[in-house]
């Protein structure tokens, strides 16, 4: 039998047996009320005809009981009326009474016996008769009875049609409800999945096409989620595969995040891998009527999220979103990310003094300036220090208690923030594998020795096995520190320090970012011409030529610097006026911190006094957009821009630079890119500037745009190669197979501590 025919069948048995039911209900509640109506009207004038037939019975009245007998049955509802005496003869009766009823009956009988009102129910001939009887009392004794009369037929004739409604009325909704019903779960349901199924067909014999268009409704919201998920997964897989394909072809090694998985799942042995950062890869906020998930403006977040999605982990963080709180387990978890839970996040929590003082405080006005030639004096406070202290070892027992079922755990610990965190991990647990990566650039030791907590960083640094910095300049700097600092063997030939016995690798790690691979998406395939058109239109802006620069408000990305040096060019090329406009992509950061609010007010002023001298119209010299973007938003002003601006007065890396390479699949675009970042030791294509010498800056803008597309294409394919071929996937893979190679030994006492702790019966059982 068809399904179609099926599910009519069950439906049209359903609705009626519901129908009928329903009926049977109504009927029996519509005979209940009628008989309790019937039942309360004989009780009320039985008892009236008592009360006016009992003074004349104790006399023997007959003539004054006949009148009152005659008037009361009048009534339209009273059928007679009888009066018996003591032997149960009829003594007074109405002569509309059936003359078989001269004789007591039953009900009249036991109402007689028990003194008291009783009634029922008498056919009589073909007529059914309600009897409600009444004793009758001479002296204070009962002598005999009262029999009330009632016509009781109209209530099977009432529940007779009423059920006949009932039934009219089911067999309507059937044939009503029915069809309806069938349109409704063709077009809700069958038809959706009859599209489902094709396009999951066209998809597994490789044809590709665009998600189905489902109803407005959410009954299917979550297949369509999961299906459009299996779709770009399977997409996904696809390229992987064909790029894998195209790579052995060409006998290339190239990384990929399925050779990373693949990697580290060998190297791994099934572990989990544990990464530990103050930024989480995903906020909840609460919104003015919903809830939003965002993505965070970071470099570590955008270098870091490839690696955790290849290799299901542990992420660590802080829990700074205001709704974070509503979204995690009772063990403060979650899997993401929201839209394909592929790793864990357990959020750590801060209070607000706590993250005023370790982060706020100790890391951004003491750390970031110390480690940053930017001129902006590092501030160092007991109480921050105190508080930077706390908060390691409160991130170091959240990631104990993850890592406490797990053998020879591996940690990559992320940062700045977190400079005594491999010390406290290392000394509770020696079978760990532990990795600290520094972002940010490591200054000479005469610069570093400005910290007055100087020596206790290191040490916490060192108890980590492998310590990864983005250049070897940040090495070298690292390890005169190390000399400076602690009394340790620097072993400068393999750069590693022995200290106390344990030997802690120190090697550079240039990161990097993920390189789109595969078929273009729809967005991505856009020319730079239709997305510069869009854009322009969506900032209200005239503007031929776009600049773009992407960057946190912060005192070490050389904002204003560029600032200067658009003004520099329109005064000295006044061609370019009305017609180039740099988009600076400006997210707000650290603005509790009064210089970081102070230079948002600055960059701000700056936009706003240059744009007052030179803005015409719809055209301006620079547009500010002052809030987050997403990344998907940024690849947009990427692809649009002929020129992309890092004029970084200090930076580790600075992976936008990366980013904007690996946005311009089209091979055009120029970058110009500060010397003073990392990127710049790997990008040589790209134009090199010293972003202090505003006019080297603004002759190097007037270069990039008067580039011709020859040499634009030539630089772009070979920063794209290097940037393809040194991918965020080989970062990690490099990294993490050096420290997953690393000998670990420790000595037996540390074993025994380990084996006392709890969650560490795999230390015991290999005892």
């Amino acid at each position: 039998m068809p399904t179609t025919l099926k599910f009519t069948v069950l439906l049209v048995t359903s609705v009626a047996i519901a129908s009928l039911s329903f009926a049977v209900y109504q009927t029996q509640r519509e005979r209940q009320a009628l008989q309790a109506d019937l039942l309360s009207r004989a009780e009320s004038l039985a008892t009236s005809l008592q009360e006016a037939i009992e003074p004349s019975f104790e006399h023997g009245a007959d003539s004054a009981i006949n009148r009152l007998l005659g008037r009361f049955a009048r009534r339209d509802d009273v059928k007679g009326i009888a009066i018996y005496d003591a032997a149960g003869v009829a003594v007074n009766i109405t002569p509309s009474l059936d003359t078989a009823l001269a004789l007591r009956p039953v009900p009249v009988t036991n109402a007689t016996k028990a003194d008291a009102g009783v009634g029922a129910y008498l056919p009589v001939g073909p007529v059914l008769l309600y009897v409600y009887g009444l004793p009758l009392h001479r002296g204070g004794r009962v002598a005999g009875s009262l029999g009330l009369f009632l016509d009781a037929d109209y209530i099977e004739a009432r529940v007779s049609r009423t059920l006949r409604d009932s039934l009219v009325n089911a067999g309507v909704q059937v044939l009503l409800t029915v069809p309806l019903v069938l349109l409704l779960v063709r077009w809700n349901f069958t038809d959706p999945l009859t599209r489902v199924t094709e396009w999951l067909h066209t998809l597994r014999t490789g044809q590709p096409d665009e998600p189905p268009a489902l109803p407005p409704t959410g009954a299917f919201d979550g297949l369509h989620q999961e299906v459009t998920h299996l779709a770009k997964d399977l997409g996904a897989a696809r390229a992987s595969a064909e790029s894998e394909a195209r790579l052995r072809e060409s006998q290339v090694s190239r990384w990929t995040s399925e050779r990373l998985r693949v990697s580290l799942r060998n190297k791994l042995q099934g572990r989990p891998l544990f990464i530990v950062s103050n930024r989480e890869p995903y906020e909840h906020m609460y919104g003015e009527h919903t809830t939003n998930v965002i993505v965070p403006a970071s470099g570590v977040v955008t270098a870091l999220e490839p690696v955790l999605l290849a290799c299901d982990g542990t992420w660590i963080a802080h829990g700074a979103g205001t709704a974070d709180r509503a979204f995690v387990d009772e063990h403060s978890r979650l899997r993401v990310p929201p839209e394909h839970p592929s790793y864990t996040l357990r959020r750590v929590w801060l209070t607000a003094a706590e993250e005023n003082g370790y982060y706020y405080g100790f890391s951004n006005e003491g750390l970031w300036p110390l480690c940053h030639i930017a001129h902006t004096r590092p501030i160092f406070r007991p109480d921050d220090w105190a508080l930077y202290q706390a908060a390691n070892r409160r991130f170091a027992d959240a990631v104990l208690e993850e890592m406490a079922d797990t053998c020879s755990p591996v940690l990559l610990v992320q940062d700045y923030h977190f400079a005594l965190l491999p010390r406290l991990i290392k000394e509770a647990r020696p079978d760990a594998r532990v990795a600290i990566f520094w972002h940010i650039p490591w200054p000479n030791a005469e610069a570093f020795g400005i910290c007055p907590w100087s020596r206790e960083l290191v040490d916490g640094l060192l108890g980590a096995d492998l310590v990864g910095f983005h250049t070897q300049s940040h090495c070298n700097n690292f390890l005169e520190t190390v000399d400076r600092n602690i009394e340790a063997l620097t072993e400068w030939d393999r750069f590693a320090v022995n200290r106390l016995g344990h030997v802690t690798r120190v090697r550079p790690y240039p990161i990097s970012v993920a390189f789109p691979e595969g078929p273009m998406s729809l967005e991505r395939a856009r020319n730079s011409g239709a997305e510069h058109a869009a854009l322009c239109e969506e900032l209200g802006l005239d503007a031929p030529t776009l600049l773009v620069g992407v960057d946190r408000v912060d005192y070490t990305k050389g904002i204003l610097e560029r600032f200067r040096a658009i003004e520099r060019l329109l005064d000295e090329c006044p061609s370019f006026r009305e017609h180039v406009t740099l988009v600076q992509v400006g997210a707000p950061s650290r603005t509790q911190i009064d210089r970081y609010q102070q230079l948002f007010d600055e960059v701000a002023a700056e936009a706003g006094r240059i744009n007052a001298r030179f803005a015409t119209g719809r055209w301006r010299p620079i547009a500010l957009l002052n809030r987050h973007h997403s990344h998907e938003q940024i690849a947009r002003f990427f692809r649009a821009a002929t020129a992309c601006l890092v004029t970084s007065l200090h930076d580790g890396m600075n992976l936008v630079a990366k980013e904007f390479v690996a946005a311009r699949d089209d091979n055009h675009g120029v970058l110009i890119l500060s010397t003073f970042t990392g990127a710049a030791l790997e990008l040589t294509d790209a134009l090199l500037v010293n972003p202090y010498d505003i006019r080297q800056l603004a002759n190097a803008i007037r270069r990039a745009l008067e580039m011709p597309d020859e040499e634009q294409a030539a630089r772009m394919r070979r920063m794209r190669m290097h940037v393809r071929e040194h991918n965020v996937y080989r970062w990690a893979a490099t990294l993490l197979t050096d420290l997953v190679d690393l000998r670990v030994e420790h000595p037996e006492s540390s074993l025994l501590e380990i084996a006392q702790q709890p969650g560490s019966e795999h230390i015991r059982q290999a005892g």
